[in-house]
């Protein structure tokens, strides 16, 4: 694939992340933090929440295994892991975060298990996409600047 094809498949892959609603505006500050001195910026700063969502994940499987749920726990570890999302812009993971909290307010534990699958499930989509929208751009070299998606 000649490379102005390659960089075109990359912002039409990082324009849809918008579009279908797994990325926010916060992404979009994260790659104006990115200049040449660090090019990798974005990239080094998502492979952290996952290092960290890791972590976060386990700690959220222990609890929910747990008889009877601590919900307030719950609430606190779910409230790490939303911050942690939002600071990447991962707006679908945000929102589960936030259904699943609504869920431990509320003390309902069915709530908490389904929510909790989709929150895994929202990550999991997220961390594929963005390992393959990564690997591109590794694959073409550094791209133009920030831009706002249309």
């Amino acid at each position: 694939m000649e490379r102005n094809q390659m960089h075109r498949q990359i912002a039409n892959t990082r324009k849809s992340f918008f579009d279908q609603g797994y990325l926010d505006e916060q992404f979009i500050q994260l790659e104006e933090l990115q200049d040449n001195s660090n090019p990798n910026f974005v990239e080094e700063v998502v492979t952290l929440f996952y290092r960290d969502s890791a972590r976060f994940l386990h700690n959220l499987d222990q609890a929910l295994e747990k008889r009877p749920l601590d919900f307030n726990k719950l609430d606190s570890l779910m409230h790490q892991f939303k911050g942690s999302s939002s600071s990447i812009g991962a707006k679908k993971v945000k929102t589960e975060c936030t259904n699943f909290r609504a869920y431990c307010n509320a003390q309902n534990a069915e709530g908490c298990k389904r929510t909790y699958q989709q929150v895994k499930r929202e990550y999991t989509t997220l961390k594929k996409k963005l390992e393959a929208y990564f690997q591109m751009s590794r694959q073409v070299g550094p791209i133009e600047m920030a831009c706002r998606p249309r």
